[in-house]
Order: structure tokens, then C-alpha cells, then sequence
């Protein structure tokens, strides 16, 4: 099954022109070398190699930017497979659609010189078409972002597959609370906007780098995290999930493998990891299965609605 990926082709699209017309995507992040022959099957290979090499070029950066700038840069060169469809912004809000052809090849002394081949389509998908869970994902800071849970309505904007009819049941096997999955679709987006009104902010801000949220939908290996947050002084990092309905023990187990990831690929060696579940209903069974994992904290979430006559 083929996948489907956003790529930034350079800071707010500056290259966007150039990859279309001559028919690539691309990245560069400062590795001047030809990278045929040190592309491993396995990310954390690369990573653990090319690291240090970003760090060396970049000594004012942090280990987490060099791991997102190694993982979309393996990505990109690597990850992506032949067959599988990228959306990328050409700057004028709306999204060029394409599928990757070739394996990497290296471009010296040109922009974006890690290339893959990419043959365009003439169809472009508008952001203001998107869903608002599909603009979040396409919108989120970084290089490279897996939007394929999206590949159902990506495909109908491009005009292959009928719209279904609205419905509320998941078909999720893992979802055991549609009314619940419904709603937090919407969730995170709120949650990051109003970040600095939840207790959350007291002692958390959402990860940033350059002055640039990175922290929602931080993409990894071991999935999407909903949200990454560091804490103000620097010593924590926080991984936050929406429960979005699913079962406790999913959640749970879900947010334990993302701070495993956390811990292992981004964590300094002075920083510790916790979790954070957030849900719309207390849950005992949730409650249950942290009682021996205190590193996570399970939130609650109200919502308040009310009409003012005018």
C-alpha cells in the first residue's frame, strides 16, 4: 500500500518553483555528500551516523533538531518509496501533488541536492478544500510529515474516490467510543491554540526550534505524537496523546512506545521522560492500567458551550 507524504520543498516553499518545474523533490540541511551509498534500511542507523555530522556543522543546535533534520533527511532519501504520492505547498495556498518515480540521487551544488524523481499531476488541491484535521497535518512545522491517514480524502480531492456518507461509527476496531473519537478529532488543534490557558502551560511549553513550534503531530518512527512539550526549565520532556476514544489499554501502550522512542532518540542525557492522557470521560480501566506508571498523568477535559442572544 502506498503512502502518502507532505514535503516542504525549502523554508515557506522558496524552492516550490523550481523542484516542479524540473520535475524532483529534495532536501539539504547542510550534509554536502553524495549519500548513495549510506542510506540503511533502518532510520536509526542513519541517524546515529549523520548526527554528530549535523551537530559538527551546527554546533548551536539541539540534538532534537538534529534528529528531525537526520530523520525527514533519511526520509526523504529513503523512506519514501517508489509508487508512493507527495503533496507539497507551492506557496500560493494550494498543495502539488505528485508520485515518486526514481530511488535518490545526489544533485552537487544545486538546491536541495538530496533529490528523488517526482512526476507532478496537473491537479492541485487548494487548502481551503481540506478537512481541518488534514489542514493541521499538512500544516504541522518540519520538512516531512506522514499524512497517510488521510489517503482516503486526499485521493477524493483528487477526484478518484466518491465522498462517503457522514457517519459517526468508527470502523476502527480500536475504537471503543465514536462519540468521544468524533469530537477529539478537533481537540488537538484547540488544545495547541489555547495551550497557555490549560494547566499544562504552567509548567510546559510546546517544543520549539528557530522560534517555531515543532512539537504538534512530531512525526517519529514509532508513530505521530500528538504533542511533544519540553518543560521551562529544560529538564523534562512531555509527551501528550488525545485518547480519541480508543481503548485504555491502547492508549497506554501507545504513549509508553512514544516515550520509549522519546527517551532513546531525543532525550538529553539529564532529561526525563513523562507522559500525559488526555480523555473526555474518566476511565477507570485508564486509571487501572497507570497505577504502575507514574510517569504518565491522565487529564480530563470539559467543554463549555453557550448562546447570547444578540
Amino acid at each position: 500500500m502506498k503512502s502518502y507524504f507532505r514535503i516542504m520543498l525549502g523554508r515557506k516553499s522558496v524552492h516550490a518553483a523550481e523542484c516542479l518545474a524540473g520535475g524532483f523533490i529534495g532536501t539539504d540541511f547542510g550534509i554536502h555528500e553524495d549519500l548513495s551509498r549510506k542510506l540503511p534500511e533502518e532510520w536509526r542507523a542513519f541517524n546515529k551516523q549523520f548526527i554528530p555530522v549535523f551537530l559538527a556543522k551546527n554546533p548551536e543546535k539541539t540534538k532534537v533538531s538534529a534528529g528531525l533534520a537526520c530523520g525527514a533527511l533519511w526520509t526523504v532519501s529513503k523512506g519514501i518509496k517508489k509508487g508512493d504520492v507527495v503533496l507539497c505547498p507551492d506557496g500560493t495556498g494550494s498543495y502539488r501533488v505528485g508520485e515518486v518515480l526514481g530511488d535518490y540521487y545526489y544533485a552537487s551544488g544545486q538546491i536541495l541536492p538530496h533529490r528523488r524523481k517526482v512526476q507532478w499531476l496537473e491537479t492541485a488541491i487548494a487548502r481551503t478544500a481540506m478537512s481541518e484535521a488534514l489542514q493541521n497535518s499538512t500544516g504541522s512545522i518540519g520538512t516531512v510529515s506522514d499524512v497517510s491517514a488521510y489517503h482516503e480524502e486526499i485521493e477524493r480531492l483528487l477526484g478518484a474516490v466518491p465522498a462517503p456518507r457522514a457517519q459517526i461509527v468508527s470502523a476502527d476496531p480500536e475504537i471503543e467510543d465514536p462519540v468521544a473519537f468524533a469530537m477529539e478529532k478537533h481537540l488537538e488543534a484547540f488544545l495547541v491554540a489555547n495551550w497557555n490557558q490549560t494547566l499544562l502551560s504552567k509548567d510546559f511549553s510546546i517544543y520549539e526550534e528557530d522560534g517555531e513550534p515543532v512539537g504538534q503531530q512530531y512525526a517519529t518512527d514509532a508513530g505521530p505524537i500528538d504533542v511533544l512539550a519540553i518543560s521551562k526549565d529544560k529538564k523534562r520532556l512531555l509527551v501528550v496523546e488525545l485518547k480519541r476514544g480508543r481503548a485504555s489499554d491502547v492508549v497506554v501502550g501507545q504513549v509508553l512506545r512514544y516515550m520509549g522512542f522519546v527517551k532513546e532518540q531525543i532525550a538529553e542525557d539529564d532529561q526525563a521522560v513523562e507522559g500525559a492522557i488526555i480523555a473526555l470521560d474518566d476511565d477507570q480501566k485508564l486509571r487501572w492500567a497507570l497505577v504502575s506508571v507514574p510517569s504518565i498523568t491522565f487529564y480530563r477535559y470539559q467543554i463549555s458551550f453557550k448562546l447570547l442572544r444578540a
